[in-house]
C-alpha cells in the first residue's frame, strides 16, 4: 500500500481538495484526511489498472508497479485495502464532526469511483479496445468523464462539502473540476503520444499500441490541444462564480498546471 500511495506522483487530487477546503476555512487536518481518502482511491485504481488483466504495465511513477515489486495477489489486495481504507477515513468523525457531511463525502466518493464513475469508465475503455469500430468523439468524451473526470471533480467538490459551501458554490466548483478533469485526460493522452518513458515515469505510446480511444487519435494533436485549452478557459470561468479572489488565484494556477504539465 505504501509502495502504491507514497511513491511519487503529482498529488493533483488531494491538492484540489485541500485548496478548495481552504477557501471555506476548513481546518487543515480535516481537509488532509478527506484529501487522503480521494488520493487512496486514485492510487488503488492505478494498482489495479497496471495488472496484466487490464493495462499490463511494469512501470509506474518511475518504479516497478506493485504487482512487479511484489506479486499479483498482493497487488490486488493492496488495491482493495486502499479503496476500503479511503471510505473508513471519509466516514470517521475526525474528518468532520457533522455526520451529514461525512455521509455526503462517502456517497459522492462512491459515486465518483464506482459504476457511474471511474470503474465504469475503465470498463468502457477496456471494451473499446475490443470493438471493431472506434468510439465516436462524444463516446470518448463520456468515457473519459467517467474514468478520469469524475474523481477529479469530486476532489474539488469534497473540499466544498467540508466547508459548507452554498449550492451555487458547489455547482461552480464541481463544474471547474469536471473541466480540468477532461483537460487532464487530454494532456495525459498528448504526453503518451509525444513523450517517452523516462520523462513520464511510465510506459509511453501504450494508447496507440492497445488501440485505446483518445481524443488525440480521433481529432489529431492540434485539435486535441485546442480542446484542452478551451476546457481550461471554461474551468477558470466557472471559478468566477465562486466570488472568491483566493479561489481564482489558487485554482487558476492548478488549471494552468494541468494544461502545461510535462509528466
Amino acid at each position: 500500500m505504501r509502495h502504491a500511495a507514497l511513491g511519487g506522483g503529482k498529488r493533483l487530487r488531494p491538492y484540489l481538495t485541500i485548496e478548495t477546503a481552504a477557501l471555506f476555512g476548513v481546518p487543515a487536518k480535516m481537509a488532509l484526511r478527506a484529501a487522503c481518502a480521494v488520493e487512496m482511491v486514485h492510487c488503488y485504481s492505478l494498482v489495479h489498472d497496471d495488472l496484466p488483466a487490464m493495462d499490463d504495465d511494469d512501470l509506474r511513477r518511475g518504479r516497478p508497479t506493485v504487482h512487479k515489486a511484489f506479486d499479483e495477489a498482493t497487488a490486488i489486495l493492496a488495491g482493495d485495502s486502499l479503496l476500503t481504507y479511503a471510505f473508513e477515513i471519509a466516514a470517521d468523525a475526525a474528518t468532520h464532526p457533522d455526520p451529514a457531511i461525512r455521509t455526503a463525502l462517502v456517497l459522492r466518493l462512491a459515486q465518483a469511483s464506482g459504476l457511474g464513475g471511474m470503474a465504469g469508465g475503465q470498463a468502457l475503455d477496456l471494451e473499446a479496445e475490443r470493438r471493431e469500430l472506434p468510439l465516436s468523439v462524444q463516446e470518448t468524451i463520456d468515457m473519459q468523464a467517467m474514468k478520469t473526470g469524475a474523481l477529479i471533480a469530486h476532489a474539488v467538490e469534497a473540499g466544498a462539502l467540508l466547508g459548507g459551501a452554498s449550492v451555487q458554490q458547489i455547482a461552480a466548483l464541481t463544474r471547474f473540476g469536471r473541466c480540468i478533469g477532461a483537460a487532464f485526460q487530454i494532456a495525459d493522452d498528448l504526453l503518451d503520444h509525444t513523450s517517452d518513458a523516462a520523462t513520464l515515469g511510465k510506459r509511453a505510446g501504450k494508447d496507440a499500441a492497445r488501440n485505446k480511444a483518445t481524443l488525440v487519435s480521433l481529432l489529431g494533436v492540434e485539435a486535441a490541444e485546442r480542446r484542452r485549452d478551451a476546457l481550461i478557459d471554461d474551468a477558470i470561468a466557472a471559478l468566477r462564480e465562486v466570488e472568491s479572489d483566493a479561489a481564482v488565484r489558487t485554482l487558476t494556477d492548478a488549471a494552468r498546471f494541468v494544461a502545461g504539465r510535462r509528466s
